[in-house]
């Protein structure tokens, strides 16, 4: 039922306060014309993201980290509920909260979150994707691909994702299926419901140890 769903609760506050809080990339449409990269502005418009994309706001690490740790992510099927605190202060919101908060859309799109299970989905066909990103049609098998193999545009697109989309700090050079899959949706301008993601995103780190 829409009552029932995954709930995922953060590691210990001293494996949070280990981890590293990695800073969005900061999107500026001028230096993205001159440098033949309209496209990829094109791109972010299309899923309107460009108030996002354009933030810059100061970031204070210790209360991330002390949100983080009190941090509780209720997975259910119409939608994604963060509960946690700060400073004594209960905060409770859902997706659509996030993207008011951010000022994007939240009420459509695909919100896969695919960690590598390299499986065909109704957005996704694995095999298919790999062989566009590591432009090699010969392919035969499912693997990651190095940044080095795809086309200095889709390194950039792959560059977005990394930082704005599924953020992580590690392995950089080399990208997971769901960067792939992100990838694919942004470059054939399917519609990704970002809060949802976000959320999902957010509920897998903080319960890992190694992220």
């Amino acid at each position: 039922s829409e009552n029932e769903g995954l709930m995922v609760k953060a590691l210990p506050i001293d494996l949070i306060w280990r981890k590293r809080v990695i800073r969005s990339k900061i999107v500026r449409e001028g230096w993205m014309k001159d440098n033949g990269l309209s496209n990829v502005m094109e791109l972010i418009k299309r899923q309107k993201w460009e108030n996002l994309f354009k933030r810059r706001e100061l970031v204070h690490v210790d209360s991330v980290k002390e949100f983080y740790a009190r941090m509780t992510v209720i997975h259910l099927k119409k939608k994604d509920v963060v509960k946690a605190s700060l400073k004594g202060v209960a905060i409770e919101f859902d997706h659509l909260k996030l993207a008011s908060i951010l000022g994007i859309p939240g009420n459509n799109g695909v919100c896969e979150y695919i960690k590598d299970i390299w499986e065909e989905s109704k957005y996704t066909k694995p095999l298919q994707i790999i062989r566009k990103f590591a432009n090699d049609e010969t392919l035969m098998a499912a693997r990651r691909v190095k940044s080095g193999e795809m086309k200095p545009f889709q390194r950039f697109i792959h560059f977005l994702v990394m930082r704005n989309v599924v953020p992580r700090f590690g392995k950089r050079d080399t990208s997971s299926f769901m960067d792939l899959t992100y990838m694919d949706h942004l470059m054939t301008r399917r519609l990704v419901n970002l809060p949802r993601v976000m959320m999902k995103h957010v509920g897998y780190e903080i319960s890992m140890k190694d992220h």
